[in-house]
């Protein structure tokens, strides 16, 4: 009888979780809206991120002072690349935030908060629109910011960019079985493609956010001694182009020094590598792959320019 009335107790102490996991629904959450990167010399990553990939300044989409931001995309789903002054000490890892764009930010946190994820609080970002900011469970800083409705910038007819979207963000993982359960459990990511440098291997894994065809990379098999170039390495963003060797031309145009590729990738997709001024790797990436992928075949639709 006693087991009896502890068990009852401990229910009517879980029910309210339940029925709060149950009554808050989880928004839309439609892809990536924006990228920051620590830099050491902003003036030096500047004339990288808007002389060499030709982005527009666009600072008034930045939510501090010491920032700098570039327009990638304008309109109703707007995304851009942010630049912040490394901290002191320096963070091994320089992708310092990977933000998505959702429906409504107040909801997606009150869904987060009934699962047990511990959030910011709801401020606003540069243009006014609502967002918050979660730790995943290897503490990457992510964000999310709800839909504005269309933004539009004088300047933005002048840029002549390398590319207008950022595809997909990449980190380096330690503990895949965690990071699932947060990204896909909770979040409802959906997997993409998953491969290796051998074909029975696994060194990456794509996850597409769930109301989109963007995706988050995890970046496997690391070494925990790796080195601030080779976290630089691994921890990336992409920038999707129709034609590879078109973005070569334009970036060579643009006074790139060097960079690696192009090349046909393990995932049958045409890219290349170019770094920043840190040695932060921006991947550009053609839209659909040319040829089969190694691995794994693709489960998700692959995203259009």
């Amino acid at each position: 009888m006693h087991r009896f009335v502890l068990g009852f107790i401990a229910l009517l102490v879980t029910l309210p979780s339940l029925f709060a996991q149950d009554k808050v629904g989880r928004p839309r959450i439609t892809g990536i809206h924006h990228v920051r990167i620590y830099v050491s010399d902003m003036e030096k990553s500047r004339g990288f991120y808007s002389g060499v990939l030709g982005y527009a300044a666009a600072d008034s989409r930045c939510t501090g002072p010491s920032r700098s931001c570039f327009a990638v995309s304008w309109g109703a789903q707007p995304q851009h690349i942010e630049l912040e002054q490394v901290p002191t000490p320096a963070p091994n890892d320089w992708l310092a935030e990977v933000s998505f764009a959702t429906d409504d930010a107040v909801q997606l946190r009150d869904y987060l908060v009934a699962r047990g994820v511990t959030s910011g609080p709801i401020s606003k970002h540069g243009y006014g629109a609502q967002r918050f900011e979660v730790r995943d469970p290897e503490d990457h800083l992510i964000s999310f910011v709800a839909h504005y409705g269309t933004v539009h910038e004088e300047h933005a007819a002048a840029s002549r960019p390398v590319s207008t979207r950022i595809i997909h963000a990449g980190f380096v993982v330690k503990d895949r079985a965690a990071m699932d359960h947060f990204y896909k459990d909770i979040l409802g990511f959906r997997p993409y493609w998953h491969g290796g440098f051998k074909d029975d291997g696994t060194d990456w894994v794509e996850l597409q956010v769930p109301d989109g065809d963007e995706w988050i990379e995890y970046m496997l098999n690391i070494s925990p001694s790796a080195d601030k170039k080779e976290l630089g390495i691994q921890n990336h963003f992409s920038l999707g182009v129709r034609d590879i060797h078109t973005a070569e031309a334009k970036i060579k145009a643009n006074g790139a020094a060097s960079y690696d590729g192009p090349e046909i990738g393990r995932d049958g997709k045409w890219s290349l590598d170019l770094y920043d001024p840190d040695f932060t790797r921006v991947e550009l990436m053609e839209f659909t792959p040319v040829q089969k992928p190694c691995c794994s075949e693709y489960t998700g639709p692959h995203p259009k320019p």
